[in-house]
């Protein structure tokens, strides 16, 4: 596997892209490209001489340790606004006038203020969201380039824009009533909804989730600025202690000594094919010399649609798969990654790329379809299942991180477990994947927002009547959590049906 070296002195970024100095390393500072991991040779360590050019080096016979990997810009963004200073702040941001956040804004602003959107410092202004909107990355100051494939930014309605005014900063109001923080140095511009829909997603079909919970209700502007947080933001739902910022993950690798952390991102509750991949990548990491390579298992905990299931359900059952040690608890992070969820396939599994670079992640586990979910109208996939990874391996800004593609995971009826597929004996694998598992098909057990079956076995049977699944498949504790889900949607069904008969 080839190494690159690079030296990269910054200066002045964009409106909204911190200023900082990038580490020099006293020996070297190593870029991997990434390659497939299952058919990479070991890695092997390079000593370069200094340069400031990227250079082609030749490879010495031991193997790498590698030290975690450099946040975007060289320095994580942290937005919360010190202690000390939150009393004056908030006096301040009282005078100032008011825009409203909706739960989503919110999770928004929980992540930028936390680095995991850096060198981003706030809600975009125009240039950095068409940046972001054409090209899926930022040009910084010194001609670097970051990865930002989704924009964030931040709606407004007319209403609001007249009470703004001409005032240069304003204060940022939460869903209950409360002020979370400031936008400084504010620029107000055009919210062109046809163009972002049909950039980010490839399409302006109806029944796109994120469009319709976010942008068609949205105002017809955009503001931008710099984001100062009066305080860290909790949601106060029992899960707070999940939601570990890039800083506090990279203390906990620090703190295991961990030479390799590779992230898994999921939506659906484990199952044991996710185990297995999640075991071998780890195997694979050991064969090619990392000493103590650490698993960050890291749902995404913003906004999901209404069929995922919900996250305080996932994170019981994640927590009986490492409490059955389906995952060894001594090698695995779980932590809840903040972001909302667009489903937009390609344009936004860079994004949850990108993050977990800031989150000190130095290789990242990608899958079939990722970020990616069914037509909203017609009955195929929206995006092309293949196409996710093949743009993480090209994407601009994204070249420090080591891409890991899946291996084809089933269920062996022969062995009834999980396992790796095998093409000569197809006959004997079922095909159960998460989305399948829990979206694809309906029931009139449960109504048509929730879904839940497996792509060949009766899963919504087991669910319904609380029978296991196929050996294998679950952890029984794991499995008990999901059926005491589904069972409460039957009884909320139950209750419904009558009303409905009724009116």
């Amino acid at each position: 596997m080839s190494l690159t070296i690079k030296i990269h002195v910054t200066a002045n970024f964009g409106p909204n892209l911190q200023t900082v100095r990038q580490k020099k390393f006293a020996n070297y500072n190593v870029r991997v490209r990434p390659r497939p991991i299952y058919s990479s040779n070991p890695l092997t360590v390079y000593q370069p001489k200094m340069s400031t050019d990227s250079v082609s080096v030749k490879s010495a016979s031991s193997v790498i340790k590698s030290s975690l990997i450099e946040p975007d810009g060289g320095a994580l963004v942290d937005l919360v606004v010190p202690e000390n200073e939150r009393g004056p702040k908030t006096i301040e941001a009282e005078s100032m006038p008011k825009v409203n956040l909706t739960k989503i804004d919110l999770e928004w602003a929980h992540v930028i203020s936390e680095g995991w959107a850096s060198p981003l410092r706030g809600f975009m202004r125009e240039n950095e969201y068409l940046q972001s909107l054409h090209f899926n990355s930022v040009k910084m100051g010194d001609g670097n380039i970051v990865n930002m494939s989704l924009p964030i930014v931040l709606a407004i309605d007319d209403e609001t824009k007249d009470r703004i005014g001409s005032s240069t900063n304003v204060g940022l109001v939460g869903p209950s009533g409360d002020l979370i923080g400031i936008l400084r140095s504010i620029e107000i511009y055009k919210h062109n909804k046809e163009e972002r829909i049909a950039r980010t997603w490839g399409t302006t079909a109806p029944g796109l989730p994120y469009v319709e919970e976010v942008i068609t209700p949205a105002g017809n502007w955009l503001i931008g600025g710099d984001l100062e947080v009066l305080q860290p933001i909790k949601y106060n739902d029992g899960l707070d202690h999940y939601r570990l910022s890039p800083k506090k993950l990279r203390k906990e690798f620090d703190s295991r000594q961990a030479d390799a952390v590779f992230a898994f991102q999921l939506r659906n509750p484990v199952h044991n094919g996710h185990a297995l991949l999640m075991n071998d990548t780890r195997r694979r990491l050991l064969e090619m010399g990392y000493k103590n390579p650490i698993l960050l298992l890291h749902p995404l905990g913003g906004f999901t649609k209404a069929d995922d299931v919900p996250l305080d359900v996932r994170m019981e059952q994640h927590s009986e798969v490492l409490a059955a040690g389906v995952l060894d608890p001594e090698t695995t992070i779980v932590a809840i990654f903040p972001s909302p969820m667009h489903y937009a396939g390609p344009t936004e599994v860079q994004w949850h790329a990108k993050a977990r670079i800031n989150a000190g992640a130095n290789f990242y586990i990608v899958g079939r379809d990722p970020a990616g979910m069914g037509h909203p109208t017609e009955k195929r996939d929206l995006y092309d299942p293949d196409h996710g990874k093949q743009v993480l391996s090209m994407a601009p800004g994204l070249e420090k991180l080591n891409i890991l593609p899946f291996r084809v995971a089933a269920y062996d009826t022969v062995a009834q477990k999980m396992a790796f597929f095998d093409p000569s004996r197809a006959k004997d694998f079922l095909f159960i994947s998460g989305t399948k598992f829990l979206g694809d098909c309906t029931t009139k057990i449960f109504s048509p927002v929730v879904k839940f079956a497996l792509s060949y076995v009766k899963m919504r049977t087991y669910a319904r009547t609380g029978e296991n699944p196929p050996d294998g498949f679950m952890c029984p504790g794991g499995w008990k959590v999901l059926v005491k889900y589904y069972e409460s949607l039957q009884a909320e069904d139950a209750t419904q049906q009558p009303a409905i008969l009724t009116s």
